[in-house]
Formats: structure tokens, C-alpha cells, sequence
């Protein structure tokens, strides 16, 4: 199959993922409150910028639960140093209904899903909610909005027919990450956190930095962009068969869906590029054992945080 059908057909290709297993294939990320702080209730961010300020230099890396089931078992090997933002509570009033059409042209400042929220995130790739409901469910704060957006319809139906899905806290859309003719549904300059797991490698290589320059301008001065993804040579990669090569680390698996794998200075590369400053960028190495299944997984995934400067130079 030539390589432009799995472009061309992307969607089609990740809405059959989802049509086949729905909310059933990944589990809730509780982890990310553990690796990006970020993410927690307001009441918790003085206390989580003190305990990175005291322990900011300290190589021990922290626990945390794992997302793919308690049948595995991990050894993760890492250096962690990490930032907390802080953001000020205030009770906005009762958002609007708003529709899900989006529109092509320039987004009013004054005139947007959450515009009264004091705090707003916007994840990239949300599949089916297995990150923005953990976050919905354990933060309360009145001011926090929380956007999301993914390449599937399938996947964005799944989302909107949850019984957690809330159009006064949450606005889910669908988008295309390349598509430089379609616009965010928020202004520039408007978003405090913007969250990237697992969806940046599902993108062809050339596109990548346009859609990262895109997204940098989003985010307010000192707001955060957060990543995890597949870095070079996870188990993943080593197992991918003659002929699923596309081209350098980028792999097309079995239902037609594709993934690049990561090096460090590649995303520093990406970020900084973008204008952002770093904050974090770790690999983080783990090796799982599936017991049910006497198997080995030896893991690598990279976690990075990059901060837009609270005075920028970039446009």
C-alpha cells in the first residue's frame, strides 16, 4: 500500500481504532498528577511548588501508577526536574451552551467556549477522554476550563456521550493537528496548560514543527506545554517487521495507524524552535513484565515540559 493512502486516509484509519475498541483499549492517566503537577487542583499548587522547590535537585525519581493495568510490574530509571504554575481561583459565571461547529475565521477574545474561566487547558490527541476526565474528576476549581480536541469523530463522540463529559467545564471538537487552514476555537495567548500524550509521533515528521508553532501561540506568557511519547528504541520499534518502515523512525502498524519515535534533542529541537523554553526533558526508561503472558517490555517513552517566556521575542 503506498505511503500517501496511510496520510490521506489517516482518519479513517484511527476512527476504525476506535470503532473496534471504544473506551476499552487505553485506561485513565491518574499518573499525570504525579508528573505533571500542573494538571492538579489549584487548592494543591502552593504545596506542589514548594515540594519541587525543596527537592528540584534531587535525582530520585518518583513513583507513580501505572496506565496500563496492575498486571505489570516496573523498574523506571530517570532524572526528574519539574515546575509547578500557580493560577488564581475565581468563580466565573455559568459558562453558556455553545455549539461544537467551529469557525474558520478569527476567534473574538471575548467570545469563546470558556472564555470567563481563569484557567484553561486544552489537550491535543484526547482519544477518548482518558486524560481530560481524570483531571474534570479531580479538579474542582470553578475557574478551570478544559479543551480537547482529536483527529477521530469517532473518538470525539465517544467523548461527548460520556456521562462525565460537562459543556460548562469541557469543549471537545474535532481537528487536525496539520491542518493549517483550521483554527483553534480559542485566541492566542489564551491557554495556560496545553497537553500532548502519545499524539505528537502519530504525525508525519515534516508536519511536525508547524503544528507545535501553532500551538506554542495559544498558550499565554508562562504558560506550559507538557508531552509524553515514544522515544528511540522502545520495545515498540525493535518490533516493528521488515516492510513497516516508512521512513527514518517512523513505522506504520498493523491497522494503518503510524508512529515516530523520539530523541531528546529532536523535541528540545521542536520546542525551542517554537519559542518555548525548557522545563523538563527526560527519558524515562522502564522495564515491564506482563506475568499473565511471561513477557519482558523493555519501555522508553520521553516526558517534556517547555514554558513560553513571560516576556516573548517570538511573534
Amino acid at each position: 500500500m503506498p505511503d500517501v493512502d496511510y496520510e490521506v486516509n489517516a482518519h479513517k484509519y484511527w476512527n476504525n481504532f476506535y470503532k473496534i475498541h471504544e473506551n476499552g483499549f487505553f485506561k485513565d492517566r491518574h499518573w499525570l498528577f504525579t508528573e505533571f503537577p500542573e494538571l492538579a487542583p489549584s487548592r494543591n499548587q502552593n504545596h506542589l511548588k514548594d515540594w519541587f522547590l525543596e527537592n528540584k535537585r534531587s535525582e530520585v525519581p518518583q513513583c507513580r501508577n501505572n496506565e496500563d493495568g496492575p498486571s505489570l510490574i516496573m523498574e523506571e530509571q530517570h532524572k526528574c526536574s519539574s515546575k509547578s504554575l500557580e493560577h488564581k481561583t475565581e468563580t466565573p459565571p455559568v459558562e453558556e451552551n455553545v455549539t461544537q461547529k467551529i469557525s474558520d475565521l478569527e476567534i473574538c477574545a471575548d467570545e469563546f467556549p470558556g472564555s470567563s474561566a481563569t484557567y484553561r487547558i486544552l489537550e491535543v490527541g484526547c482519544g477518548v477522554g482518558n486524560t481530560v476526565f481524570p483531571i474534570l474528576q479531580t479538579n474542582n476549581d470553578p475557574g478551570l476550563f478544559v479543551y480537547c480536541c482529536d483527529f477521530s469523530s469517532t473518538a470525539i463522540e465517544l467523548v461527548q456521550t460520556n456521562p462525565e463529559y460537562d459543556p460548562s467545564r469541557c469543549f471537545a471538537f474535532v481537528h487536525d493537528l496539520c491542518d493549517e487552514g483550521k483554527s483553534y476555537p480559542v485566541p492566542k495567548g489564551s491557554l495556560d496548560i496545553i497537553i500532548l500524550i502519545f499524539v505528537l509521533s502519530a504525525i508525519v515528521p515534516d508536519k511536525m514543527q508547524k503544528a507545535i508553532n501553532r500551538l506554542s501561540r495559544l498558550l499565554k506568557p508562562g504558560g506550559m506545554m507538557l508531552l509524553r511519547d515514544y522515544g528511540r528504541y522502545d520495545m515498540a520499534q525493535l518490533r516493528f517487521k521488515k516492510g513497516q518502515c516508512l521512513s527514518g523512525n517512523f513505522y506504520v502498524r498493523g491497522d494503518g495507524t503510524r508512529v515516530y519515535f523520539f530523541t531528546q534533542e529532536e523535541l528540545d529541537t521542536l520546542f525551542t524552535t517554537a519559542g518555548l523554553e525548557k522545563v523538563q526533558n527526560l527519558v524515562d526508561r522502564r522495564l515491564q513484565v506482563n506475568r499473565g503472558k511471561q513477557l519482558t517490555m523493555y519501555r522508553v517513552w520521553i516526558q517534556c515540559k517547555y514554558c513560553k517566556p513571560l516576556l516573548s521575542s517570538t511573534s
